[in-house]
């Protein structure tokens, strides 16, 4: 599929970002990585990719995200596409975690940003980012190695991943819901609360769907087939159909959105947590080291 030339993307702001950016040594990087190599370490040989992801450009980006390419650039162009500081934005994902979770999955990881955030914050917890695309996944390893960090990285769909159920007590995703369809959404919501722990968190970072509406310029930045699609819907409604409980939105730097929910705890057995503020509540419920939902 050829790329849209008509986006914000490509007519202006193109040039300066690339102006910015050191793309003799990103070609330099691209051309010394063994890709097929590299991606034989994580591919799953019999994951089948959907069609509203092999078939689509994403961010401009011909063939989306399952390319060299795509993998190499994204970091240096997403620093600059998500103001006001991409670490600032991230890290709003990060302060919004209740309690300490020990094991975290986080899904649609991309090249692994937020999940290293994650394993940093939490460094005895378990962290596993999984990804359509293990060039994607490559680079996610890439950082993790050069961080001195322990993450396990995983090729498949984050609506079916094919892990256990109840077998985690955080699940995140940042930036992911723009990128897939609204129906897939609910289904990648209805798996997290398959994969959560009574009592586990879900947390969501992506585009604020009221700004969106409101400046529907802001769709026509990037090429993103699904992002209409996305600020017309309710993060909080779908939450609500996949049955989380304390459903919360909260606006984060204009542009972006939190959205947080908890699994209850009368759904399945309690999760593993350690509560950073146990001693401020009863000893009865602190005893079980169950989060206590923002409110």
């Amino acid at each position: 599929m050829a790329v849209n030339q008509d986006t914000l993307w490509e007519r202006f702001l193109s040039p300066i970002i690339l102006s910015l950016i050191d793309q003799e040594k990103l070609r330099e990087f691209n051309e010394t990585m063994d890709w097929e190599a590299e991606c034989d370490r994580f591919r799953n040989p019999d994951l089948i990719y959907p069609d509203y992801y092999s078939t689509q450009n994403f961010h401009g980006i011909e063939g989306g995200y399952l390319n060299g390419s795509a993998a190499t650039s994204y970091d240096p162009i997403t620093q600059y596409a998500l103001p006001p500081n991409e670490t600032w934005v991230r890290q709003g994902l990060i302060d919004s975690i209740v309690g300490k979770p020990r094991r975290i999955l986080d899904l649609g990881c991309g090249t692994g940003s937020t999940t290293l955030m994650l394993k940093q914050r939490f460094p005895d917890a378990e962290v596993i980012g999984l990804d359509l695309s293990p060039y994607m996944l490559v680079m996610a390893d890439y950082k993790a190695n050069k961080a001195n960090v322990d993450i396990q990285w995983l090729h498949g769909m984050a609506e079916q991943t094919g892990l256990a159920d109840q077998s985690f007590d955080l699940v995140t995703a940042s930036l992911l819901f723009h990128e897939t369809p609204p129906q897939v959404t609910q289904s990648i919501l209805h798996e997290s609360f398959r994969l959560l722990q009574g009592g586990g968190q879900v947390l969501i970072l992506d585009g604020n769907q009221t700004t969106i509406r409101e400046a529907n310029w802001l769709t026509e930045v990037f090429e993103e087939p699904y992002i209409k699609a996305y600020a017309n819907g309710s993060v909080d409604a779908w939450m609500g159909t996949a049955s989380f409980e304390a459903v919360r939105t909260t606006q984060w730097w204009w542009l972006h959105q939190i959205t947080q929910g908890i699994k209850p705890l009368s759904v399945g057995k309690s999760a593993v947590w350690e509560s950073q503020s146990q001693e401020s509540f009863p000893d009865e419920i602190a005893s079980q080291g169950v989060p206590v939902p923002a409110v």
